[in-house]
């Protein structure tokens, strides 16, 4: 689906690692990589972590949600947006998705406010930005923080300023699919330097910034390697050319996927979408039928993946009923997402949208 693309220095800079032996959580690279990676971004500051779940839990303790608040989330995201929420002992209270771009909405956020809404989790769905002028206009006069989950669009940008610096804090992921990885691991972006420090002290057992092994917070063990984050900076330095590929395998896919009851992937004016993933819904006579093209497709030795199941109707989250959010439903049910990497070549995107035309115009056939 989005193997991981390692033509840098890599190597180099892990065996920079190895040979210093500076392997575990202390080390240069910790360094290089915060700081290259808020230059990126456009913050003031970057802390590495664990992984992108581990990043959204830091940004929640450490901004002193718990018990008793909410905190909206799009029901159309990976559930560790949610999960992230029960961690802190707060309640995740879920928002459809807009129609055209499958994102949280404004509208959406408003209806779900109540007297104990504390924050906002914004998800760029697949690298599709969010529309986040107006809910943050929203969050600040109600103040509420809004928190990006930018994990899967590192390279995004809205309105000419990137993922990870449109909100108050935003988390982002390093799993070996994403855009640039780390093997796992996690990255928090703020500007708020109290907060960063606060998410520092909590990643690392709640340990005194000043005082060794002195521990005045529970706290807990989030941090990156120094190997991880030397990984993470030789991705770094590609960045410019992953997003300028990804972009263009989504150019490609819209000019070979010829098929009129595809729907692709839409870019928002003023805004870059990054395609994390290259994301299309069926439609038409075989829009109920997504699941046998999925199946035909991985039988020819093309892997996919479908959308994410909608939050609230996973067997958790079912015991306290929400919605009903149609949008999302229909959205999650329609979605595939097609081969993605950084790797693949004009040809095995011939061949992908090839085999994606012809079985779906076999299935129409079948389908009426």
């Amino acid at each position: 689906m989005s193997e991981p693309n390692l033509c840098g220095n890599e190597e180099k800079y892990v065996l920079d690692c190895l040979r210093s032996t500076w392997i575990s959580s202390r080390g240069e690279y910790i360094h290089k990589f915060e700081e290259a990676f808020a230059e990126y971004v456009g913050t003031q500051h970057a802390v590495t972590t664990s992984n992108g779940t581990t990043a959204l839990h830091l940004i929640l303790q450490a901004s002193g949600i718990g018990p008793g608040d909410e905190v909206i989330v799009p029901t159309l995201t990976y559930v560790a947006c949610a999960n992230t929420v029960i961690y802190v002992g707060a309640d995740p209270v879920f928002v459809d998705c807009g129609p055209v771009y499958w994102n949280l909405t404004a509208e959406g956020v408003k209806e779900a406010i109540t007297p104990r809404t504390r924050a906002v989790m914004a998800v760029h769905l697949y690298g599709s930005p969010v529309d986040m002028g107006p809910i943050r206009e929203l969050c600040r006069s109600r103040g509420l923080l809004l928190i990006e989950d930018a994990a899967e669009a590192l390279g995004s940008e809205y309105r000419g300023v990137k993922a990870g610096n449109l909100g108050d804090v935003a988390a982002f992921s390093f799993f070996g699919n994403k855009t640039i990885t780390t093997g796992e691991g996690g990255m928090v972006t703020t500007d708020d330097g109290d907060l960063a420090d606060r998410i520092r002290r909590f990643k690392n057992q709640g340990q005194s910034a000043s005082r060794s092994y002195w521990h005045d917070l529970v706290g807990f063990n989030y941090r990156m390697t120094n190997i991880q984050a030397a990984i993470g900076l030789a991705q770094l330095e590609n960045i410019s050319n992953f997003v300028r590929l990804k972009r263009e395998n989504a150019e490609r896919y819209q000019s070979y996927l010829l098929d009129l009851d595809i729907l692709h992937s839409t870019e928002m004016p003023a805004t870059v979408h990054s395609y994390w993933m290259y994301s299309i819904l069926l439609k038409g006579s075989i829009s109920n039928h997504r699941d046998e093209l999925v199946d035909i497709l991985k039988s020819k030795g093309v892997e996919t993946r479908n959308f994410f199941y909608p939050i609230h109707t996973l067997p958790m989250y079912t015991e306290k009923p929400s919605g009903p959010f149609p949008v999302a439903e229909d959205v999650a049910a329609r979605g595939i997402n097609l081969p993605s990497s950084t790797a693949l070549t004009d040809s095995d995107i011939q061949y992908v949208s090839k085999l994606v035309n012809e079985t779906m115009g076999d299935m129409r056939l079948k389908h009426g």
